[in-house]
């Protein structure tokens, strides 16, 4: 996000992402926020532009959830 680029935040987020078995991810939630409401909203909305391999189960693709690091690191 620009605001947090202009301030110079850098840090990590970690969202929860709960996929369905087309891989779409249906709902996302944060495990550890970086302390920043931006570069959490941010994570969060790229999460959930994202398609993943979905869990299988027996051979059958099933709801699975991932918990995904998002690193945002400040222009130098």
């Amino acid at each position: 996000p620009s605001r947090a680029l202009r301030r110079g935040e850098g840090r990590t987020t970690l969202v929860i992402a709960h996929i369905g078995p087309d891989g779409v991810p249906t709902a996302t939630e944060l495990a550890q926020s970086s302390g920043s409401r931006d570069l959490d909203r941010a994570a969060q909305q790229a999460v959930r532009r994202w398609r993943f391999e979905p869990a299988m189960d027996g051979g059958r693709p099933t709801v699975g959830r991932v918990v995904v690091p998002i690193d945002f690191r400040p222009e130098r």
